[in-house]
């Protein structure tokens, strides 16, 4: 089940709140074997040995469970960019990195427990069953202090609320346990796999965008910008703007990152492109390199009009995680424009 991105959290009867963790989202399964996948059904277990050993061990009986994945350090601080370390290749490093920065799950939802399918029921009776099974495995529930968290390999219950002031507390402080934001759900909602039936608002407005093409910087010896694109609901990738938020470096290393994929379909077809000229490109070179759309970043925005960007986005981080085809408009709250005339 997934959340849709809103300026506010919504209030009234109803509605209840948990924070937003800064990880890899994932289901879990425990039926004889341990798995977890990520959202794009990437089998997760290679990359997080400690995790599978820690379910193993406390034998809980069988369930699947929606969590995240989030790598804690010390003082209580999560870390998202070391969390993307163990997406290692070589079996040695992530056996050597599980050891050094192992990684803690956070349970928030569940969806089976024993030979009870509990997708159809209410989310405060799911949340009733999750307690159940964190307290088969040992799974405490996070703390309000900040600090009190400690380095995995560990199960944590994700706190939830009622109460709107609360929930504000915890948006308010962004230091509290490194959670990036709010999650509101309808206590009364079922488990609908796919559809955005939960609220998110997180500190900063972001989204995931596909790189599909990038424009050469003026001395030609690096990446000037990544052009990025959403979906639409027919699978067209439609350019919705750029990011430039590159040092000199980096943009020669990008050049590097991007030359197999040089010559992707990128935009096209029925979708708009980033090529031409327009009155957003004021005369400027508009030429730019097409990529296969395979990679994925999470850029900050401003707000989204006509179909694309305000003004340029800001480069955040990679998103090994996630699908490219998940990355809609639907994630901006926002349609394509019926027109493709203009860059």
């Amino acid at each position: 089940m997934l959340a849709k991105l809103e300026p506010a959290l919504p209030a009234g009867e109803g509605w209840t709140y948990e924070p937003k963790w800064d990880g890899f989202r994932c289901l879990v399964t425990v039926d004889g074997d341990v798995s977890f996948v990520s959202r794009d059904d990437r089998p997760m277990m290679r990359f997080f040995p400690e995790i599978v050993a820690m379910l193993e061990a406390a034998d809980p009986g069988a369930f699947v469970a929606d969590g995240e994945l989030v790598l804690v350090r010390d003082g209580g601080v999560l870390s998202f960019e070391e969390l993307q370390l163990r997406l290692h290749p070589a079996t040695s490093r992530v056996q050597k990195l599980s050891t050094e920065i192992p990684a803690t799950l956070f349970l928030f939802d569940l969806l089976r427990d024993g030979e009870n399918d509990l997708t159809q029921r209410p989310l405060s009776q799911r949340r009733a069953h999750l307690e159940k099974l964190a307290a088969r495995l040992g799974a405490e529930p996070v703390p309000e202090e900040p600090g009190v968290l400690g380095p995995g390999p560990e199960t944590r219950l994700t706190p939830w609320t009622d109460d709107l002031a609360v929930a504000e507390r915890w948006y308010a402080d962004e230091g509290w346990l490194g959670e990036d934001g709010i999650v509101a759900k309808r206590a009364d909602q079922t488990y609908q796999p796919g559809v955005r039936g939960w609220v998110k608002v997180k500190h900063r407005r972001t989204t995931d965008c596909v790189v599909g093409g990038y424009r050469l910087s003026k001395d030609g010896d690096g990446v000037g910008s990544l052009l990025l694109g959403l979906y639409d609901g027919d699978g067209n990738l439609h350019y919705v703007g750029h990011t430039s938020s590159f040092k000199a470096a980096e943009r020669r290393q990008l050049l590097e990152v991007l030359a197999p994929l040089v010559g992707g379909s990128g935009f096209g077809g029925d979708a708009r492109s980033p090529g031409g000229q327009s009155r957003w490109s004021a005369g400027r070179e508009s030429s730019w390199v097409s990529l296969d759309p395979v990679l994925v970043c999470e850029v900050t925005y401003e707000r989204v009009q006509s179909g694309r960007f305000r003004h340029s986005a800001t480069f955040v981080r990679w998103r090994d995680d996630r699908d490219p085809r998940s990355c809609t408009f639907e994630q901006v709250g926002a349609e394509p424009p019926p027109w493709w005339g203009e860059a």
